[in-house]
């Protein structure tokens, strides 16, 4: 998988120490792997995220993820 269209999701959690969390995909329901690598904003648990999927070491993980601000 190449990197693909920005999606939206919520933050399932976010580890600071570990480096790395888990979100949902708020359309598909799936849960995708955020590394620390793939941040561009500071996220928690709950956090509604935009974030584009892409093939990682480990499958898909999530890249420029960044909070949703009001309406696109």
């Amino acid at each position: 998988m190449e990197k693909s269209e920005e999606q939206e999701g919520t933050v399932k959690f976010y580890i600071d120490e570990k480096l790395f969390g888990f979100l949902t995909d708020d359309n598909t329901g799936e849960e995708i792997y955020i590394p620390v690598s793939g941040l561009i904003d500071e996220i928690k648990k709950g956090s509604k995220v935009y974030y584009t999927p892409s093939e990682g070491k480990k499958g898909v993980e999530a890249i420029d993820v960044k909070i949703r601000k009001g309406k696109r």
